[in-house]
Parts: structure tokens; sequence; C-alpha cells
């Protein structure tokens, strides 16, 4: 997966920030939703074959799959949704998250997701949803940290 689109800043932090940035940019959620829409279709490409239950997120209402690959020192995430906004909210983790070091991204706390006001305009099985997203990406920098 080295032609992964991921990072796109030099780190975490700046991720978050460009984020911020851009969502500030638009006066209101229905812009907002349609910028996330927009940023979900800029997604890479997703193999069929990758569509299994093995690579299943659950937790989320839509259906997300996920790959993780690399090791401590680099860690990248391919992903994507059958919906189009969770698509965005992946394409956002995403480029916060993958590949970067799995210390960098344990030590980056999700902030956009409250500056950009996401956390007051989810529904709770997306918030839910994300929630498992992150969760699936600490654990596999967790367990990339602990192999030997």
């Amino acid at each position: 997966m080295n032609d992964a689109p991921f990072p796109l800043e030099a780190t975490a932090a700046e991720a978050q920030a460009a984020i911020a940035d851009e969502f500030a940019f638009f006066g209101d959620w229905s812009e907002r939703y349609q910028y996330l829409i927009d940023l979900g279709r800029k997604l890479p490409p997703f193999p069929e074959e990758w569509k299994t239950e093995e690579h299943r997120l659950h937790g989320c209402q839509s259906k997300v799959w996920i790959v993780p690959s690399g090791d401590a020192a680099r860690l990248d995430f391919a992903a994507v949704s059958d919906s189009a906004i969770v698509s965005g909210l992946v394409y956002l983790a995403l480029r916060v998250y993958s590949g970067r070091p799995a210390a960098e991204i344990l030590a980056t706390e999700p902030d956009y997701i409250a500056a950009i006001g996401l956390s007051k305009h989810l529904s709770p099985t997306r918030s839910n949803g994300l929630a498992a997203l992150l969760g699936f990406i600490r654990a596999r920098a967790e367990a990339a940290l602990a192999a030997p």
C-alpha cells in the first residue's frame, strides 16, 4: 500500500489544524456535510476482494471495511464505507492517522472532531461508528508497538 495518499501533512497535529481550517470556511452544516461527502469521494480505490467479513468494522450502522498494514514505524490504513457521509468521516480519520508511526497515533487525541463541531452534528449511530473506527486504529497502533 505504498501508493497510499496519506499522510498529506507532516504530523497528525498539522493534519488536525488543516481540517479545522478547512471546515471553518463553511458557514453552515449543510455546506459542511457536502464537503464531508466530497472528501469521502477522494478515498483511494478499495479492492472489492477486501470487502469481506474479516475486514468489516463492527460498531457502525453503515458498512465500513478497513485494512491495516505496516509496523510500529509506519501504519497505513485503507478503508471505505457504503455511506457517503461515513466515507467522509473515514477520510478525515485516515488523514490524521494513516501513514504515521504507532507512537504518534497513540499520542494524538482526535481533537479535530470537536474543533469542527462534528460531535454535535453526528447521529448517535454515526458517533458510535466513528468511535469504533478510531478505536480500531488505536488498537492496531498498540499492537504494533507491542510486537517484537
